[in-house]
């Protein structure tokens, strides 16, 4: 009986990660995310693949998990390294941002306190 051939390219996903297994933060596989900084040297060859393809525009983490063949897993664990570093950042709907009027407000209420 012949033993299951292995593949030499296969990287186990522990590995890639530096033996994590969980993100820092959390994300889901629709999280989107978009490149902001360039990578620091010395940086992981996934973590410059991730943020090559997130300087294209933002993308899924599912997007970029499919992109690049890698496990969603791995991913996510590599996207949060390069949230919490600020080479990536999470987009905000222009519908979360906060209206003119209150931000009126809060500077009214900021000059009357040092007043």
């Amino acid at each position: 009986m012949s033993r299951p051939r292995r593949d030499p390219d296969l990287v186990r996903a522990y590995v890639r990660t530096g033996g994590r297994s969980r993100p820092t933060r959390t994300l889901d596989l629709v999280s989107l995310v978009v490149a902001v900084a360039d990578p620091a040297p010395g940086a992981s060859p996934d973590a410059r693949r991730i943020l090559a393809l997130a300087k294209r525009g933002v993308l899924t983490l599912a997007e970029l998990a499919a992109h690049l063949d890698l496990p969603p897993s791995v991913v996510k664990i590599v996207v949060a390294d390069l949230l919490d570093s600020g080479h990536l950042a999470v987009p905000t709907p222009v519908a979360a941002l906060p209206g003119k009027a209150l931000l009126e407000e809060v500077l009214d209420g900021l000059r009357a306190l040092s007043a």
